[in-house]
């Protein structure tokens, strides 16, 4: 058995991402556990949750909703992977890998909520 939820790439993939942020988020430094560490866990494991959330709702309106919370905690992880780059706790080129893992995601769920109606 399965929840509808686990066969939505979108899904699929938040899942993914939000493994490779937690161990990204692993090299942060110590002082940052409680703050920057804490917030892009918590926002990365939001995008995964909103959709499995919604889509046991009673309406594709519902889910919509949830869908669309899950594009905000991942603008949210953005900002943070912006803020730790400013900091030094990660380099360019690792920014730029998941930056570019997070747009595509974008991509995906918003196509994903467009065809809820």
């Amino acid at each position: 058995m399965d929840f509808k939820f686990e066969k939505l790439r979108i899904w699929q993939t938040s899942m993914s991402f939000g493994e490779e942020v937690f161990t990204l988020s692993k090299t942060f430094p110590k002082e940052e556990i409680y703050n920057l560490t804490s917030q892009i866990r918590r926002a990365v494991d939001s995008i995964a949750l909103n959709i499995a959330e919604g889509s046991t709702g009673n309406s594709q309106a519902e889910f919509r909703r949830f869908v669309g919370y899950s594009l905000r905690s991942l603008a949210e992880v953005v900002t943070c992977f912006h803020k730790a780059k400013l900091r030094g706790y990660i380099n360019e080129e690792s920014f730029q890998s998941i930056y570019k893992k997070a747009f595509d995601l974008m991509n995906s769920i918003a196509a994903f909520r467009n065809t809820l109606k």
